[in-house]
């Protein structure tokens, strides 16, 4: 049995494949499709509204059972931002990790001298699971949910190396994990290990609440 996880990002594939387990199912990124499919406009206000976007988009070009993802960072002083913007926060273009220290170094920029107390954050992640399989042609999704991750965001000053501070702490994850710090473990996320982030992070929640979803679709199609 297959599962399109609509996203290029190996990264995400791993957490969601560490997180499910040896669960009984083929997990294929866009990459893996034999036919290239155009990106959808992501256009949508809410992560919800991309999440489901993208799925009922990738379902129906691909044919199959479809799990699409719309995740970022919330940041209260910034009035929630970047928001749904997360990926393209500082319209830097190149490869994925020279996007990712730019939208790192323009969040602390904007945060600025903001004191410890108020760098207050979240780590979203709405994911939407809709069958392509169907062919009544029915778009509607199977379910939609929403996962979180608390934390705040280093000051410069906290950062392993205050002269590039969008290096923040720690060498694993990816995007902005270096510089969310999570209070009760004492750590950025980007210290954690696999396992430990799987645990606590915004996808491992989201994933968890979409996998019955997904096993239930599974069992009643075999």
């Amino acid at each position: 049995m297959q599962i399109l996880i609509a996203t290029s990002n190996p990264h995400k594939v791993d957490e969601i494949r560490a997180v499910i387990g040896d669960a009984p199912v083929e997990l294929l990124t866009l990459d893996a499709l034999p036919n290239r499919i155009d990106e959808p406009v992501e256009d949508q206000d809410t992560f919800e509204g991309n999440a489901v976007l993208k799925a009922r988009y990738y379902a129906k070009a691909s044919g199959m059972l479809c799990i699409a993802d719309d995740s970022g960072l919330e940041v209260d002083a910034l009035h929630g931002e970047p928001g749904i913007r997360s990926a393209r926060y500082s319209h830097t273009d190149g490869p994925r990790a020279q996007r990712d220290a730019a939208n790192s170094l323009t969040l602390l920029k904007n945060l600025g001298d903001t004191p410890i107390e108020k760098r207050t954050a979240r780590f979203v992640c709405a994911m939407a699971l809709v069958d392509g399989r169907n062919t009544c042609d029915n778009d509607e999704p199977v379910a939609v949910v929403r996962g979180t991750l608390e934390g705040r965001i280093l000051t410069i000053d906290e950062a392993d190396d205050p002269a590039h501070p969008e290096r923040g702490r720690g060498s694993h994850g990816f995007g902005y994990d270096p510089i969310v710090f999570v209070p009760d473990l004492n750590k950025t996320v980007a210290q954690l290990t696999p396992d430990e982030k799987n645990a606590i992070s915004h996808r491992g929640d989201a994933v968890r609440k979409i996998w019955s979803n997904a096993e239930r679709t599974l069992r009643v199609s075999s």
